[in-house]
């Protein structure tokens, strides 16, 4: 009898010992699994810090594009409509470069050349819209 009895508590014992290791290596997998999930989720935050950032600078360069298309559409419109050349650098616009900039919106260098580009486009658009404007006869046909 004392055989069975030592028999079936080494079982315990074993069974405890099983029990235990089976815990720990699971526990160990969870923590690695949450180790690595914690990783991907501070990756996460970190580029969606960049993307705000990057879509910060965007906007502001948006304001930079709008604003200088704006601008030379309406200055390149009113210089075709005055038969004046075709010249966008001529505009104190395009020379200063800064309508509407604020220093929050960081670099004005990086402003100021997205401003001149598209300045210059909408320059572009604004003076072939108006570029024959005024320069027909009255039958119609191009003056020299």
């Amino acid at each position: 009898m004392k055989t069975n009895y030592s028999s079936k508590v080494g079982g315990y014992i074993l069974a405890l010992f099983l029990m235990l290791g089976f815990t720990a290596i699971a526990s160990t997998n969870v923590q690695a699994q949450w180790g690595r999930d914690r990783d991907y989720r501070d990756d996460r935050y970190r580029r969606d810090d960049r993307y705000r950032d990057d879509r910060y600078r965007r906007n502001n360069f948006e304001i930079a594009r709008q604003q200088g298309y704006s601008y030379g559409m309406n200055v390149g419109a009113a210089d075709a409509q005055r038969n004046q050349s075709y010249n966008p650098q001529r505009s104190r616009y395009w020379k200063n470069a800064t309508e509407g900039y604020s220093s929050s919106y960081g670099n004005k260098g990086q402003y100021k050349q997205v401003f001149r580009d598209a300045f210059e486009q909408g320059y572009r658009d604004g003076w072939q819209r108006f570029a024959g404007y005024g320069r027909r006869d009255r039958w119609g046909r191009w003056r020299n």
